[in-house]
């Protein structure tokens, strides 16, 4: 799969510039109301106690903020942040090391937190709810348990894939936050905020043509701004106008819906190969040359939520809300 400019993972240089534009407080943070409104008067409420706050799980599509929220978290909080993923703790031993160095009141973060070993699992759940582990020192007859208690802390998971996580895990998190795409507006003033950092010059109507492309992400919204900047600088006296944008946008083959050429090319294959379908995975995925898994997984969920693909019991089904974007006559 080659990498993509509308891909709302990490793609391979995009951390160091990631953690520039990151907000730091809530006060600063654009979008998800409901999420800020709430984590406010628990942060607040905590403080106020003088106790560390409950533990959080944020989850969502990727791309809207988790990583971003958890830091915010700590800052307002005036704590200490330690930040890893569920893969990279591989044993029991990993865990203990990470929770014996937080101190009190610390955040722990844990990205795909799905994606946790279940032995690392089973330790963790006396450290969120009791603030203690267990270790078992030396191997056969002469093996020990040896009971450490911990600090209170905070512990902030984030996921893609909630459902993933077992029960007992779940039931651990006295938070659970949704994060939910951005609307068009709200997506417009993260490209004006980072233009403003970038010290670019935008006009209004060019950031909101941005944010129209950017699959309700903040995080595509930053990559295309990125990309549209370099036509500014090239092509432009640095100045990003509505006009320079639409060029650049079509340059990048980022169509109104925010569309790539491959989802062009899965949904046009479709149509005319198997007349719009129905069609299976296995056979479009011949026909464009990609995996079943990949088109399953990273290409489908946008086209589904746009309502221009659908799953049938049969295969997959063009609607003809896509035959409209492609200025097609819907067959009968």
């Amino acid at each position: 799969m080659t990498e993509r400019l509308i891909s709302s993972d990490y793609t391979a240089d995009e951390d160091l510039f990631e953690q520039s534009l990151r907000p730091k407080f809530l006060t600063q943070y654009i979008g998800q109301e409901k999420v800020k409104q709430n984590l406010q008067v628990f942060i607040q409420a905590a403080k106020m106690r003088n106790e560390s706050l409950d533990h959080v799980l944020l989850y969502g599509p990727p791309g809207l903020g988790k990583t971003t929220l958890a830091t915010i978290i700590a800052n307002e909080m005036n704590v200490q942040i330690k930040t890893t993923s569920g893969p990279a703790i591989e044993r029991p031993g990993d865990l203990a090391a990470i929770l014996t160095s937080l101190g009190p009141g610390d955040v722990l973060f844990i990205d795909e937190i799905h994606r946790l070993d279940r032995s690392v699992e089973e330790v963790l759940y006396s450290a969120l709810e009791d603030f203690c582990i267990d270790i078992v020192i030396g191997k056969g007859p002469s093996a020990r348990s040896i009971k450490l208690d911990l600090p209170p802390f905070t512990m902030v998971g984030a996921t893609t894939r909630v459902g993933l996580l077992t029960a007992p895990l779940r039931d651990r998190f006295g938070v659970h936050c949704r994060l939910e795409y951005y609307e068009v507006y709200e997506l417009a003033k993260i490209v004006t905020r980072t233009a403003d950092i970038f010290s670019v010059e935008i006009d209004s109507l060019a950031a909101e043509e941005i944010a129209r492309r950017s699959r309700g992400t903040p995080r595509i919204a930053n990559r295309l701004l990125k990309r549209v900047r370099d036509f500014a600088q090239v092509k432009g006296n640095g100045t990003i106008t509505m006009e320079l944008a639409l060029n650049a946008l079509e340059q990048l083959q980022i169509d109104p819906l925010g569309l790539d050429h491959i989802d062009h090319k899965l949904l046009l294959g479709i149509i005319e190969k198997f007349q719009g379908g129905p069609v299976g995975l296995e056979a479009i995925a011949a026909t464009i040359g990609e995996e079943a898994h990949t088109i399953e997984e990273v290409y489908e969920p946008y086209l589904l939520q746009i309502g221009f693909l659908v799953r049938t019991p049969r295969g997959r089904v063009v609607t003809p809300q896509a035959y409209q974007h492609f200025h097609m006559e819907v067959p009968k």
